[in-house]
C-alpha cells in the first residue's frame, strides 16, 4: 500500500451541489480534491496500473485480459478480436477499453503494491460515502463501487443505460482525472433523451467528479485515433445491493 492520503476539498458546498443534483438530475463538481492529490492520482494512474483489457461478448457480458494475456496473443487472433468487436459496435451495443477493476483486485489482494488501493478504501470512507450519499439524497444506498477506466485510441462505449443485472444502481459517478484533453479527441460522456438526440454532453477533464441518476440513457464516444493522451477515470456506481 501507498502512503497516499485521499480528502476532499474543504470549499465543497454540499448544499448547493444537492440542490443541482435534484434539480437536473446530475451534478459536475470541479476541483474534487486538493491539487497534489488529484496529481498524484493521475500520475498512478498514467504509469502505474496494470491495464487489462474489456469488450463486451456479443451476450453483453464482460471478457476480461489480464495484460500479460492480452499481450500473449498472436496479432492474428486480436486482429480477429477487434473486428469481431467493431462488427457488434456497428450493430448494438458493444464497449472496448482498458480499464483496472479495483474492487475485484483488492478483495483478491493482487498487485499488493498497486498505489491506488488506497483509493479502492476510499470510496466506502465515511467522508467520501458521506458525500455522496448527501448529494444524491439516496437513501437506500449501501456501498460504493468502482473501477479505473483508460480510454486511449479506438476505445469506446456505445449507448447503455447503467440499469444493472438487478437495477441495483441508483447514481453513477465518474472521476475525471485525464488532462489536457482536446475535444477534437473524442472520449466525451453524452447524455441521450428517448430520441437518441444528445442532451447534454462532458468532455473528460481533470479533478472532477460528475454523478448522474439512473437509468439514463448515455454513451461515451470512440477516442479518435490521432489523440495525444488517454481519458482516465475512475468510474462507479452507488449501489443499494
Amino acid at each position: 500500500m501507498s502512503n497516499l492520503k485521499i480528502a476532499l476539498c474543504s470549499t465543497h458546498n454540499v448544499k448547493e451541489l444537492a440542490a443541482a443534483y435534484a434539480k437536473n438530475g446530475f451534478v459536475r463538481i470541479k476541483n474534487l480534491f486538493p491539487d497534489d492529490v488529484a496529481e498524484s492520482i493521475h500520475q498512478n494512474l498514467a504509469n502505474q496500473t496494470p491495464w487489462h483489457v474489456v469488450h463486451a461478448n456479443p451476450d453483453g457480458s464482460h471478457l476480461y485480459y489480464r495484460p500479460e494475456d492480452w499481450a500473449g496473443l498472436a496479432n492474428e487472433e486480436r486482429k480477429t478480436i477487434l473486428r469481431s468487436i467493431m462488427v457488434q459496435a456497428s450493430e448494438g451495443f458493444s464497449y472496448f477499453y482498458a480499464c483496472y477493476p479495483m474492487i475485484q483486485n483488492y478483495l483478491n489482494q493482487r498487485d499488493p503494491n498497486w498505489p491506488l488501493h488506497k483509493m479502492t478504501e476510499y470510496l466506502n470512507s465515511p467522508e467520501f460515502y458521506n458525500f455522496v450519499k448527501t448529494i444524491t439524497n439516496e437513501s437506500s444506498v449501501k456501498k460504493v463501487d468502482g473501477q479505473a477506466t483508460l480510454y486511449a485510441s479506438g476505445h469506446f462505449l456505445n449507448t447503455h443505460d447503467d440499469t444493472g443485472s438487478d437495477a441495483e444502481r441508483r447514481v453513477a459517478y465518474v472521476m475525471g482525472f485525464t488532462k489536457d484533453w482536446s475535444p477534437n479527441w473524442g472520449g466525451q460522456l453524452l447524455m441521450l433523451d428517448e430520441n437518441n438526440d444528445t442532451q447534454l454532453g462532458f468532455s473528460p477533464t481533470f479533478n472532477s467528479l460528475t454523478l448522474f441518476k439512473v437509468p439514463r440513457k448515455h454513451i461515451v464516444t470512440q477516442v479518435s485515433s490521432f489523440a495525444k493522451g488517454g481519458r482516465y477515470s475512475i468510474t462507479g456506481w452507488l449501489r443499494d445491493d
